[in-house]
């Protein structure tokens, strides 16, 4: 996004003060991030929401609780209670954890007529069921408990557990009444089987299994926190649906914790979907579709990660690798995740607009001022390859009689060499199995033949010891004048000395060991005498479109082994020679790539992750359930407002998670389609103060138009904006100089956005600065947006709850500004209603 000049707003305003802006008061706590008008726990951890039920005039919810500390553990279940959705009073600690069972997700009901005999006294009971989770075994099955006074005191079932299958991914049972069957029905997930099984029951004790549904659209991560509830369309009780949620950790389309959800028809036995979408080939001309056992003539490989041709899917040691097309997938998990290497493409001409392909694997992107681990182009002084090392000197015992194949003998762990062999001094091991590990006492030198300095750089790869005596050296004249160690590090990366000033003399490289300490050896590789330096590898796991060498686009995964489609718009690239490059640099824990079915196309191809329907498109919306015996018969459901990839490094106080605000769901119908539809539950008299401020046509032209008398850390902005000819309009709310969270509207691609990586804190983890995006209809080019702002959230509902981003933000205290902005056109804020929140 561009930055923009400040500029006052213009004439045509109108403008009616209801309240003055409040001075914001201190946080509750002490601590500026917790929320006003979200649920978090006064202490400690939370995530899923459990039980959420209306029993006796009140809201309760129940959740996953550690009461000991601040991130997962002694899993317990926590309770709160509320008469309006958004004041919340919470209370002891439901049912605790004990040595034999953490107390994991699941479900609350009001057990009407007292099917279980749980009951007392004539009272029907709430009953209670969870997965029991069993630290010694690690054997998840479902339990009870019940409570007969109303949610305060909850007594363990002794038959415990009612239904066992012996599994460690058997988890977060919800049950429902049936009615028209007259029987409970519980849905509880093979979690990485990708499987909801359904159960039916008279009793609440005893069990008989139904069906199964999926595994179905996104299984990129272990699937938790099924639900299943009917609901009408467009308003109308005679046609009603009933739709599935499933939850996803990791795979959704940010990468991370997502939420999915099927529309069709339940009949007491089986869910069955309206609609599972298949992923089509996209037409076009097929640039590379790997189906042989080799890449083709033209292709170039280097390192070790990619071997001589495509995959038929997962190799040794790999999940299960699925998405792709046909029977076969470039897959850089040869050797695991500590194989590098690069896989390029020949030339070929850029004809379409754009460029679609399927990418899987790590999320390490290419960074800038970094090489795919390629050898710079100039004359090979030494490479390593052969049995000997051809014509270099060694002395001493250090270096062997020739290069090392990889790791030595009791080594483990060396990457980041080209072909097959290196100079090593390690010697610390006996070549038997197993080793026997000896001190590191080799020393020694191994010397390149003379050569005559005709170029600027002397590049190289370099590991093992940081000493100055481990070491790379260049000589003239016999004196060292220049000298690189490792980093401590079995990954050799690339170094280069700039030598111009010494064009014209004759030199001698020398890899010396003279260490017997501590990573007492180097490792060397690939010394190349060239015009331009050798670039540092990158750690990512990318997909690279180069055009003159430049990377001018680039993808990688979502660390899943699902494949997904990217597609790139190329239309300034039309006529442009191009190649493709794969390239695993990266050794770490998803530290592969997947690649495969390129196809060169007249029109972008949406991500097959957005092809299916998505409860939230932000990152903090997760496990979200409805409330049970509702009052009004509505769907409301709330949600965890956090992401596993980064839940347990968020910057809070003495508490850790939230919940979201609690959602009406309804189904709309759209463009033929049922989607589901959300909108903040809360009475907005409960929700929000009465309208403060609001503002009327504000002209935006081009530029960021302050709101100064919108203030504030918790607000409820209800907005809309005509597109005019802006390629982007919204606001920026939680602002001050260099921070704001932005809100707004893509005209060019038709997705509204939540982006983030300007919005305070932002380095808790690198997926945490993003943009998330989801594609909306817009009608008459005006977008609505009802923007819920809490002191650490943002909450989107775009185009009246059709789409909702849910982002954590975690902004300075005093970022407290609004703007209106539009980017490269004028477009008009056409009414904005601020109300403070609580």
């Amino acid at each position: 996004m561009r930055a923009r000049t400040l500029s006052a707003v213009a004439g045509g305003v109108v403008v009616s003060t209801v309240l003055a802006c409040p001075v914001p008061g201190e946080s509750p706590g002490g601590d500026p991030n917790r929320p006003v008008a979200h649920f978090a726990p006064a202490e400690h951890w939370v995530n899923d929401p459990n039980g959420p039920v209306w029993y006796e005039g009140r809201y309760h919810l129940f959740f996953q609780h550690n009461p000991a500390g601040d991130v997962w553990g002694s899993i317990s279940w926590g309770h709160a209670v509320s008469d309006d959705l958004v004041h919340w009073e919470e209370l002891p600690v439901a049912i605790p954890a004990t040595d034999d069972e953490l107390v994991f997700s699941g479900t609350v009901v009001v057990d009407h007529g007292n099917t279980s005999g749980l009951g007392a006294d004539g009272r029907d009971p709430l009953v209670a069921v969870y997965t029991s989770y069993d630290p010694t075994t690690h054997v998840q099955a479902q339990s009870l408990a019940s409570s007969t006074d109303g949610g305060t005191t909850w007594t363990r079932y002794p038959g415990n557990p009612v239904l066992d299958i012996g599994s460690r991914e058997f988890r977060d049972p919800k049950v429902l009444w049936y009615a028209d069957g007259g029987y409970w029905v519980m849905l509880v997930v093979l979690a990485t089987e990708h499987v909801v099984q359904l159960y039916r029951s008279d009793d609440l004790r005893s069990w008989t299994h139904l069906s199964d549904f999926g595994p179905a659209h996104a299984v990129g991560g272990v699937w938790e926190m099924p639900d299943l509830v009917e609901l009408p369309v467009d308003g109308d009780p005679d046609r009603t649906r009933w739709v599935l949620v499933v939850s996803l950790n990791p795979g959704s389309p940010t990468g991370g914790s997502g939420t999915q959800y099927f529309v069709g028809d339940f009949d007491g036995t089986t869910f069955t979907p309206d609609d599972l979408r298949d992923d089509d080939v996209p037409e076009g001309d097929v640039v590379a579709a790997f189906d042989g056992p080799t890449y083709g003539d033209g292709w170039e490989t280097t390192g070790g990660a990619f071997g001589s041709g495509p995959v038929p899917g997962t190799l040794p040691g790999q999940n299960h690798v699925s998405g792709f097309v046909g029977e076969r997938v470039v897959n850089s998990f040869l050797g695991g995740d500590r194989s590098v290497g690069t896989l390029t493409s020949p030339p070929f001409r850029i004809t379409r607009s754009h460029l679609a392909l399927l990418v899987g694997g790590g999320d390490a992107p290419h960074e800038p001022g970094t090489g795919d681990g390629g050898a710079p182009p100039g004359t090979v002084l030494g490479d390593f390859e052969g049995d000997r090392f051809a014509g270099w000197t060694a002395t001493g015992t250090a270096f062997g009689d020739g290069p090392t194949r990889g790791d030595a003998p009791c080594q483990d762990g060396v990457t980041g060499y080209l072909g097959t062999g290196l100079a090593s001094s390690y010697r610390n091991g006996t070549s038997g199995d197993p080793c026997v590990p000896v001190p590191d006492t080799g020393t020694g030198t191994l010397t390149s033949p003379p050569f005559t300095i005709t170029a600027d750089h002397v590049s190289f790869l370099v590991g093992g010891g940081p000493h100055p005596d481990t070491a790379v050296r260049l000589l003239v004249d016999g004196q060292v004048v220049r000298s690189t160690s490792g980093p401590q590090s079995g990954t050799l990366d690339w170094a280069s000395w700039d030598v111009s000033d010494l064009r014209g003399r004759e030199a001698r490289v020398e890899i010396v060991d003279a260490s017997t300490d501590g990573w007492g050896h180097v490792l060397a590789d690939h010394v190349v005498l060239g015009d331009e330096p050798a670039l540092p590898r990158g750690a990512a796991t990318s997909v690279d479109l180069l055009v003159d060498g430049q990377v001018v686009r680039s993808a990688t995964g979502t660390g899943s082994e699902v494949l997904d489609r990217v597609s790139w718009d190329v239309r300034d690239l039309v006529g442009r020679d191009a190649r493709l490059r794969v390239v695993d640099s990266a050794t770490g824990p998803w530290g592969h790539v997947l690649l495969d079915h390129v196809v060169a196309t007249d029109a972008a191809v949406p991500r097959r992750l957005e092809r299916y329907d998505w409860m939230d498109h932000g990152s903090d919306f997760y496990a979200p359930l409805t409330f049970a015996e509702h009052p009004d018969g509505e769907a409301v459901a709330i949600a965890w407002m956090s992401s596993w990839t980064y839940a347990a490094s968020t910057p809070t106080t003495g508490w850790r998670g939230a919940m979201t605000l609690p959602r009406r769901l309804s189904l709309r119908t759209v463009d033929g389609r049922v989607r589901l539809v959300q909108v903040p539950a809360p009475d907005s008299s409960a929700l929000a103060s009465e309208p403060r401020w609001t503002v009327r046509d504000v002209p935006l032209d081009d530029a960021v138009v302050p709101l100064p008398r919108a203030v504030g850390d918790a607000l409820l902005l209800t907005a809309e904006l005509d597109v005019g000819t802006a390629d982007e309009v919204g606001l920026h709310v939680r602002s001050k100089d260099g921070q704001r969270t932005v809100v707004g509207y893509d005209a060019r691609t038709g997705r509204v956005l939540v982006d983030r990586r300007a919005s305070g804190v932002v380095d808790l983890h690198p997926a945490f600065p993003a943009v998330h995006s989801a594609p909306v209809e817009v009608a008459d080019a005006r977008v609505r947006l009802t923007v819920v702002v809490d002191r650490s959230s943002v909450e989107v509902f775009a185009q009246d709850g059709l789409v909702t981003i849910t982002d954590l933000v975690f902004p300075d205290a005093d970022a407290q500004g609004v703007a209106a902005y539009a980017e490269g056109g004028r477009a008009v804020l056409r009414s904005l209603e601020v109300r403070r929140l609580g």
